[in-house]
């Protein structure tokens, strides 16, 4: 029987040496960091604007996701999608992609069912977000879900203890976390599904905040003596 290639340790050695996103998604699609590309139909690399001012992480892809080869394609794609629309944040400003680029599933008959990515398999595919964030450079930086946030603030990151505050990373200049889109999907009753999605797009608006509080310190001063300076928003800010 012939042998299966062999599995790297960690995804660093797949990663070129460039900050130009069409060739890090190429090099991408012959990852084998992990075992996870064995059984995923492709990889999943993020998408958006390669200069967006903010980039949102989520954990990986999914189903819709794996067959498609884009991020955020299903349903938690599209209540993502209304949530940074209630906010006002357009996606011409947003790169979206996830901490694991292969879908992790179990197999129950004909559908294939999420399964949460490890810790191994985030380790591993660390090197891929490192380069997009180095290529992109946001200026806001959006963990969605727990998976994404420890990915990137450490194991012992504490999601909804955290969630709605903005931290000071080597990363970005600003980051914030808050629910993954999914965790709203998931609920059972219409009321916490509701609440949730409230909840996402009180977070979204912090970023949109920033978002306009940057664009006002972009601007030259008014030559008026009744201008006040901007507001310092370096803060953390919790809802």
């Amino acid at each position: 029987m012939q042998a299966k290639p062999e599995v790297e340790a960690g995804a660093a050695r797949f990663v070129p040496n460039t900050r130009d996103l069409a060739k890090l998604r190429n090099a991408a699609k012959s990852c084998r960091g992990c075992d996870l590309y064995r059984r995923a139909t492709q990889t999943v690399f993020g998408q958006g604007a390669p200069h967006a001012r903010v980039v949102l992480v989520g954990e990986q892809p999914g189903d819709q996701e794996d067959r498609q080869g884009l991020p955020f394609v299903g349903p938690a794609g599209g209540l993502l999608d209304r949530a940074l629309a209630e906010a006002g944040i357009s996606k011409r400003d947003v790169y979206v992609t996830n901490a694991v680029k292969h879908f992790k599933f179990e197999q129950r008959g004909k559908r294939r069912i999420h399964k949460k990515p490890g810790r191994t398999e985030i380790v591993a595919c660390r090197p891929w977000l490192a380069a997009e964030l180095a290529a992109v450079k946001p200026r806001i930086l959006v963990c969605l879900g727990a998976t994404a946030s420890q990915a990137l603030m450490g194991s012992s990151f504490s999601l909804m203890k955290e969630r709605g505050k903005f931290f000071q990373t080597d990363w970005a200049p600003k980051l914030l976390v808050t629910i993954h889109p999914s965790a709203a999907l998931r609920a059972i009753e219409h009321e916490d599904r509701q609440r949730l999605f409230r909840l996402l797009v009180s977070d979204f608006k912090l970023v949109a905040r920033e978002l306009a509080n940057g664009a006002r310190r972009a601007r030259p001063p008014m030559a008026s003596a009744a201008s006040t300076p901007p507001r310092d928003s370096t803060r953390r800010r919790s809802v």
